[in-house]
């Protein structure tokens, strides 16, 4: 069983150029589409194609055409060396990474939660004062009330 078939052999050439990776949008805008493969040479293989092109049974076209296998591979590449890339940054960084860099970064996350230490406290001493101040309003209230009460009888 071949891989090939008669007018694509895989790579996808569009006028935009090869689709590298899985392809989202034609070249022309429109979206691309999951299809299954008929032919003899590539029976049962799935590719992506434009559904414009696919709409219009437009062949030879060059509209998007690409295997989804040739796709995967061609993401999974693209995906390894970005993690091969990342990962350089990060050693590099670390190397730039001094003892300065990170006393400061352990210093202002110290300051951090002190600063959220402080703010609880004075959340908790504002609520206990709002509840002394009413404990508070509400007995002069009551003497006020006794000595008006006291006033009148008197």
């Amino acid at each position: 069983m071949s891989n090939i078939s008669g007018a694509s052999s895989g790579s996808s050439t569009t006028r935009r150029g090869r689709v590298v990776g899985v392809p989202t949008v034609c070249w022309c805008g429109a979206q691309i589409v999951g299809k299954i493969s008929k032919s003899d040479p590539n029976p049962y293989r799935r590719y992506f194609r434009c559904a414009f092109a696919v709409s219009n049974k437009l062949m030879d076209d060059n509209h998007v055409f690409k295997w989804v296998d040739e796709a995967l591979l061609n993401e999974v590449d693209r995906l390894s060396s970005e993690a091969k890339r990342l990962e350089q940054m990060v050693r590099e960084s670390e190397i730039v990474f001094d003892g300065a860099e990170y006393e400061n970064m352990v210093f202002d996350k110290v300051l951090m939660k002190v600063k959220e230490e402080v703010f609880e406290k004075v959340e908790s001493v504002v609520s206990e004062s709002k509840r002394y101040m009413k404990k508070l309003m509400i007995v002069g209230i009551a003497v006020c009330m006794i000595v008006v009460g006291l006033e009148n009888f008197i």
